[in-house]
């Protein structure tokens, strides 16, 4: 089988996994408590704490670990919003880019449903990327933006998990610090690919997930810039300094920080490598699929994701072809169990509803090969040719 669906999930790194293992048996105090055993638990929560941060270049009490990048999504949206606007009421609007993962997009849906939140689209162009004058605008004065109320917090994804389109964080961040906004980015898929420094990126808050890092399903991060208040989404014994109680995940804490340092070690070389397969691999797909397009931003996409439509078939059919040939990627559609509705980043785009239903996404893990994904391009070929054959069925 060749893997080709890194975006969706990685294994767990067998250092992850000796590094944790300690806290899973006898290691298994409860960080709250004032014992022997509890203190131990305590400390690796904070040395965990402290390499996490040392690899966003933030101070660890900036950072609350969470059950994974939903979860910490979702504590930045709604945390932020509702303090912001307690605080001033007339913060009454969120905006998010039209390209957001469904934790951002129903988070802020949940804002303006519940809590009478304005939720403002940030559009994208055709490749993916938010035009930062577009954002600028919609993001500054109300006389500009045509509201009554300004806005309590941005949130704009750094690298798209469809497309892989990587966003000007920096310039955005820029925009949003002058006009004194609270700007989230979901950095999900950039961990381990890109730079999470936040003195580069200038954002006030990112959020990160384990199992795309080799740490388990189950764990991430929010990163909230010391000073901007936020209101914890669950309450009862005040762990993590009062943004999430509940007892904290000791092993996954200290998976996630082993995860985080062994991918901050040897992104660049991975990067480097990967960027050259990742080109090899879209030239070839385009060479030999006259139909294919590829989606995204040509370039300025992360170094392990390419990814293409297929007009004339059916992604899904294309998808369970690979299979049975053991090629493993996903489709690029993202539809809902149980509907056909195109890809919503797609649509934002542009892409067309029937050729947006035949999208794929190729993600590579850390190490792949040039051999597999040379054979991955050749039964791509004839998997598509063998579906234009059926008529796309």
């Amino acid at each position: 089988m060749i893997f080709l669906d890194a975006a969706a999930t990685t294994p767990v790194r067998r250092e992850v996994i000796e590094a944790m293992f300690p806290f899973l048996t006898n290691q298994f105090g409860n960080p709250s408590s004032h014992h022997e055993l509890g203190e131990l638990a305590a400390t690796a929560l904070e040395n965990a704490r402290e390499k996490c941060a040392a690899v966003l270049a933030v101070h660890p009490e900036e950072l609350v670990f969470t059950s994974g990048g939903t979860e910490a999504d979702n504590l930045a949206l709604k945390g932020i919003a509702l303090a912001r606007r307690a605080a001033d009421p007339t913060l009454n609007r969120v905006l998010i880019s039209a390209v957001e993962h469904p934790a951002v997009v129903e988070s802020a849906e949940f804002l303006r449903r519940v809590h009478g939140f304005e939720v403002d689209v940030v559009p994208v162009d055709a490749a993916g990327l938010v035009d930062p004058a577009i954002f600028a605008a919609m993001v500054g004065a109300d006389a500009v933006s045509g509201h009554a109320h300004g806005v309590a917090v941005a949130s704009i994804m750094y690298a798209n998990n469809e497309v892989g389109t990587v966003q000007d964080l920096p310039a955005l961040a820029r925009i949003a610090t002058a006009a004194g906004v609270p700007l989230h980015a979901d950095a999900v898929q950039a961990a381990g690919w890109l730079s999470l420094d936040v003195r580069e990126l200038g954002v006030d808050a990112l959020s990160v997930s384990g199992h795309k890092i080799g740490a388990p399903k189950g764990v991430g991060l929010l990163y909230v810039r010391s000073g901007i208040l936020y209101e914890p989404l669950i309450h009862g014994g005040g762990q993590e300094r009062g943004a999430r109680s509940g007892t904290e995940n000791v092993a996954f804490a200290v998976a996630l920080a082993t995860a985080m340092g062994l991918q901050e070690a040897g992104r660049a070389a991975a990067v480097e490598r990967v960027t050259a397969l990742r080109e090899s691999f879209i030239e070839h797909v385009l060479s030999t699929i006259g139909s294919a397009v590829l989606t995204g931003h040509r370039t300025q996409r992360l170094p392990n994701v390419a990814s293409f439509c297929f007009p004339g078939t059916s992604g899904e059919s294309v998808l369970l072809e690979l299979e049975r040939r053991d090629i493993v990627c996903s489709s690029g559609s993202a539809c809902a169990a149980g509907s056909d509705e195109p890809s919503a980043v797609l649509s934002a785009m542009g892409v067309e509803r029937g050729v947006a239903q035949t999208a794929l996404r190729f993600s590579f893990p850390a190490d792949v090969s040039e051999a597999q994904l040379t054979a991955a391009g050749d039964e791509l070929t004839a998997a598509v040719a063998r579906m234009l054959r059926l008529g796309g069925k």
